[in-house]
């Protein structure tokens, strides 16, 4: 045998791209939590703003695709950003995942209203799933980005600026880390084929 078990198991090529981009979402995050720390909101803010145009470009170049989550999340960041700076008002940022997490949950639930799994495009490259598969899988991210909607407005008016930075960074990823990897029985039970590969790391939300 020229591959070891460990090697059989973990498929790096596979794995590589799923690792990039969770760098790519966790990065500005990263550098708002450091400048909000050092500086204030408004100067963790701005670095935030050139953190997130550099993960979109890096995304273009190390994956070449830039993913419509990402990309929406990008926008919105850029658009509440500039006005927090040119405003002074901190609210504009604090209320960005707000907006963006009901966007992408409104978006996902009013699709299954007209029986259409929106969430199929996103992941329909990565994941095959049977129609009854996507729709479940559906609902839970369009319910879970409500809950993150709701999560964001009571972390952001009942505690002060530096616990809304600290729970967006060490609070947001974990719980949607926990999410993901809590739907991969979904992905074994609605897999077309019995034997099929389910990827270890489910793609994420973009961390709005």
């Amino acid at each position: 045998m020229t591959e070891t078990k460990a090697e059989q198991d973990v498929n790096w090529d596979e794995l590589r791209p799923q690792l990039i981009k969770i760098g790519l979402e966790i990065g500005p995050l990263i550098v708002f939590f450091i400048m909000n720390a050092r500086e204030d909101i408004f100067v963790g803010t701005a670095w935030f703003m050139g953190a997130m145009v550099i993960s979109l470009i890096l995304s273009w170049v190390l994956l070449k695709r830039i993913a419509v989550m990402p990309l929406v999340t990008g926008a919105v960041v850029l658009i509440f950003g500039a006005l927090t700076l040119i405003l002074r008002d901190d609210t504009f940022i604090k209320m960005k995942p707000t907006i963006v997490n009901s966007l992408f949950g409104l978006t996902l639930l009013g699709g299954l209203f007209f029986k259409q799994s929106l969430l199929k495009y996103v992941f329909g490259e990565v994941y095959k799933l049977k129609p009854e598969g996507w729709t479940v899988l559906t609902w839970r991210w369009g319910l879970f980005f409500i809950f993150l909607a709701v999560l964001n407005e009571v972390v952001w008016r009942m505690f002060d600026t530096n616990t809304w930075v600290a729970f967006k960074v060490w609070g947001t990823m974990p719980i949607t880390i926990i999410f993901s990897m809590a739907q991969l029985p979904l992905l074994s039970k609605y897999a077309p084929d019995p034997d099929a590969k389910v990827d270890p790391i489910p793609p994420m939300d973009p961390l709005p």
